[in-house]
């Protein structure tokens, strides 16, 4: 149930009579009229622009369609008024069983929020692909979470959703995690590992040498780098995805698709996906001007292959073609994306770190050119996680070698709390990961605080059944909501029916972390209404000697209890039911 729908519907409707009546002209277009809530809440319950979306082709002016619209609408008897302000807008007080059948839609309808919006429609999230190289840190936890609760998102606004990772086991860093796993295989034979600049240093790899030695024996010490390079890299490749996947299944993430970059190789694929570019005319041989601030002394004009990347909205053309014949890192990415096309998404999102900021552009003109302009990337930039400890800045350093993992996060704080925090900022903004706010008990605490209100739910339930309440929710749907008119009520009734809108906007704009805002929001409104029941006593949910009342005002409680559950659920966190 989405009441903001329901009365555009109902504004929409008016407008066709208005038509039927000569009011306004017939078959005008009312894609852009909105109803949404007001700036000032203490305007009404939500507004309308539709007089002012219309007045221009409709050849009058705003405020006498708004005057004709609100009085049409003030005799629905959804509408308890209708009023007109400023040049045209009207704003809306709804009756406030509107507001009760909120109430009731939470309790009876499965999954209340979910939309039909993405009707099916096929959407790739790509999240995380960090190197097969070592353990993740901490900024391959923001970026998993939000692939993650993104993914989720989607899914629940109605879309077809794979999740995948990107694994880069194709390129020059593969072929050095082999060579520092080789150097844990002369340790674990008892000799001195040589870890030279450029290698792996963290000992991680510790349990891929004692791997080697137990395959290899130590047959291999004295053999060339030939001999047991491609070997060595498949196990420590394999060995580091192993531990990838463990350290994303501690936090809550697990994937449909693991692609391999190697798959693209030797396979014929990328060859495939550059014929398409070429059969475009996209492909071509050329020189490029010197980057930015480089001066003739330092450039060397050299004629490579090219991609047209132009052509679909880059800045310049990119080499796909090294000088010596081999491709450019571009041109497996390419060819990736053209296996995401070629598999049927319609939509494709990648999730990328902030250093990956030059490469948006050039990703976005080849899917422009594979697709030929019919499937949409949108690249989320994730910003830098900022650690810190009794005010400080925070550094550890464990196995790793020199940064903070996924795996000491989530051990020192809960998945839970790293998931919720790592979305209380938007994507694109740097994020404070301060420990003693993430597992303070307070306010400022947003985890805490939204748990805290589903616990306290959560002890109601438990008063009220202990008293002999029936309080499953089919009863209380059956409820009597009458009494529920107090303001403070009704306030928390409106953030209940901002739910299902919510959803739909944060999948269209993929900011999943619009949910963590939303539910902090609603957790404030339940914790102030219950605060209010501290010094007035008719506000309480459970009311002493009257069952029925006390019915109606859990129905409420248990309505957000709902909604929690469902936000919780989009952003991967487990509603706690009573805090310890």
């Amino acid at each position: 149930m989405n009441l903001f729908t329901d009365i555009r519907a109902l504004v929409l409707d008016t407008l066709d009579a208005m038509a039927r009546d000569g009011a306004i002209p017939q078959g005008m277009q009312t894609g852009a009229v909105t109803v949404e809530p007001p700036r000032d809440a203490a305007h009404g319950d939500m507004a309308t622009n539709a007089a002012m979306v219309l007045a221009k082709p409709a050849g009058k002016k705003p405020r006498d369609i708004a005057e004709d619209l609100a009085e049409r609408l003030g005799a629905d008897d959804r509408i308890e008024s209708a009023e007109v302000a400023g040049p045209g807008f009207i704003n809306l007080r709804l009756a406030p069983s509107l507001w009760q059948g909120i109430v009731r839609a939470a309790l009876t309808q499965e999954g209340f929020g979910r939309s039909t919006m993405g009707q099916g429609e096929k959407v790739n999230v790509e999240y995380v692909s960090a190197n097969p190289t070592g353990p993740m840190h901490v900024g391959h936890a923001r970026g998993a979470v939000f692939g993650d609760a993104l993914a989720r998102l989607l899914d629940y606004a109605g879309h077809d959703v794979t999740k995948e990772y990107y694994v880069n086991d194709g390129g020059a860093q593969v072929d050095v995690l082999a060579r520092s796993s080789f150097e844990r295989y002369r340790e674990a034979c008892g000799m001195t590992p040589e870890i030279g600049e450029g290698l792996y240093p963290g000992d991680y790899l510790v349990p891929v040498g004692e791997k080697l030695k137990e395959i290899w024996g130590e047959g291999k010490l004295n053999s060339p780098e030939e001999d047991w390079l491609e070997e060595a890299r498949e196990i420590a490749t394999e060995a580091m995805m192993e531990m990838i996947r463990t350290d994303l299944a501690a936090l809550g993430v697990t994937m449909d698709v693991f692609f391999s970059e190697k798959a693209l190789y030797g396979t014929g694929r990328i060859e495939d996906a550059i014929k398409t570019l070429d059969d475009k005319g996209l492909i071509y041989r050329g020189t490029l001007e010197p980057p930015k601030g480089k001066t003739p002394e330092d450039w060397e004009p050299r004629e490579q292959t090219l991609f047209r990347s132009t052509a679909h909205g880059d800045d310049v053309d990119r080499p796909i073609m090294k000088s010596d014949g081999a491709w450019t890192y571009f041109a497996p990415d390419i060819a990736y994306h053209h296996d995401k096309v070629s598999r049927g998404f319609t939509q494709l999102i990648d999730v990328f770190g902030a250093d990956h900021g030059g490469y948006v552009k050039r990703m976005k003109a080849a899917v422009s050119a594979l697709s030929e302009g019919k499937v949409p990337l949108d690249v989320k930039l994730i910003q830098l996680v900022k650690l810190w400890k009794n005010g400080e800045p925070f550094k550890m350093s464990k196995r790793a070698g020199n940064f903070v993992t996924l795996r000491d996060l989530v051990d020192q704080v809960g998945a839970d709390a790293v998931r919720f925090h790592m979305l209380t900022r938007k994507n694109d903004a740097p994020l404070d990961f301060d420990f003693d706010k993430v597992l303070e008990q307070s306010r400022e605490n947003p985890v805490f605080y939204v748990q805290y209100a589903n616990a306290r739910i959560n002890s109601v339930l438990r008063k009220a059944d202990a008293m002999g309440i029936a309080v499953d929710d089919a009863t209380l749907a059956e409820a009597d909501l009458s009494k529920l008119d107090h303001e403070a009520e009704l306030s928390l009734m409106r953030a209940l029916a901002e739910w299902p809108r919510l959803v739909e906007i944060a999948a269209k704009g993929h900011e999943p972390h619009r949910v963590a805002f939303y539910l902090y929001d609603l957790a404030s409104a339940l914790h102030a209404l219950w605060n209010r029941g501290n010094d007035e006593p008719g506000l309480r949910f459970v009311q002493e000697g009257d069952a029925a009342t006390t019915q109606g005002k859990i129905s409420l409680a248990r309505a957000v209890g709902v909604v929690i559950g469902e936000g919780l659920g989009i952003l991967g966190v487990t509603p706690v039911e009573e805090m310890r």
